[in-house]
């Protein structure tokens, strides 16, 4: 990802902010993977149909968004649409798909005029032409440089992954010796994107759903029982302090410390 230059008034504004909260600038996660969850619930406490938590679901969106250009997150990762995802009623997966297409037409300018460059993982040869048409769309008018690399999961899921990167790797031949988790990670449609450091899962729900079962081998998670359309920058905040706050060990002993 090429450099974007801040300010000297924006990074004193970020480092403000981090300092407030008790987060260290220097120890910050470099790429933050978001399981949103809970958009139903939400809908369901009020009476609504599911697809109202969805569009309540949108401004979440724009705040972690913001949250991760204000403290410097370079990549964010958010499930948006699983292969599972299919299963629900047809007419609430048409709804999300349309909800897709108008939020992407609505947010392109703004999101280059911020820095932030637009990308999916999944396979979208099965979502509807027109969510493929603007996805396409959108992905042409990604500034450079730029902030944050915003990367949308849709109609994904880690096995399929896993199995079109074997898949891939039949098709070209290799070898036996060649076979090294290097050569496997160019495979993966994460290839040259950081494994995230973090991963945020909200409604309280302690599982990863199918999501970057390779990737986040060895992620620390956050749990939140916050449901995603309540979701804001404060809880951000929380969950990189959290982060912060842990020893990763890497398979390795915990530190010693002096006392």
């Amino acid at each position: 990802m090429s450099d974007f230059q801040m300010t000297e008034a924006e990074m004193q504004d970020r480092l403000d902010l981090l300092l407030s909260t008790g987060i260290n600038p220097n120890e910050m996660p470099k790429h933050i993977a978001i399981i949103m969850d809970g958009n139903g619930r939400w809908a369901k406490n009020r009476g609504e149909e599911r697809i109202f938590g969805h569009l309540n679901g949108v401004e979440s969106v724009r705040a972690v968004v913001e949250a991760a250009l204000q403290t410097g997150v370079r990549y964010l990762t958010l499930y948006a649409f699983s292969t599972e995802n299919w299963n629900r009623p047809k007419e609430e997966v048409a709804a999300l798909m349309d909800l897709l297409v108008t939020t992407l037409v609505k947010e392109t300018e703004d999101l280059k005029g911020k820095g932030v460059c637009l990308s999916t993982i999944g396979d979208l040869k099965a979502l509807p032409k027109d969510c493929q048409v603007q996805l396409k769309s959108t992905a042409e008018l990604n500034p450079e440089p730029h902030r944050l690399d915003l990367i949308l999961a849709l109609n994904y899921s880690s096995k399929w992954e896993l199995i079109e990167a074997v898949k891939d790797i039949i098709k070209d031949g290799v070898t036996e010796d060649e076979v090294n988790s290097e050569m496997f990670e160019s495979y993966l449609k994460t290839a040259g994107i950081p494994d995230p450091e973090l991963m945020i899962r909200t409604s309280g729900e302690h599982r990863i759903s199918n999501f970057m079962l390779w990737q986040l081998a060895y992620t620390e998670f956050h749990f939140t029982p916050v449901l995603w359309p309540d979701f804001r920058r404060e809880h951000f905040l929380a969950a990189i302090y959290d982060f912060q706050n842990r020893e990763r060990r890497f398979g390795g002993v915990p530190q010693q410390t002096d006392k």
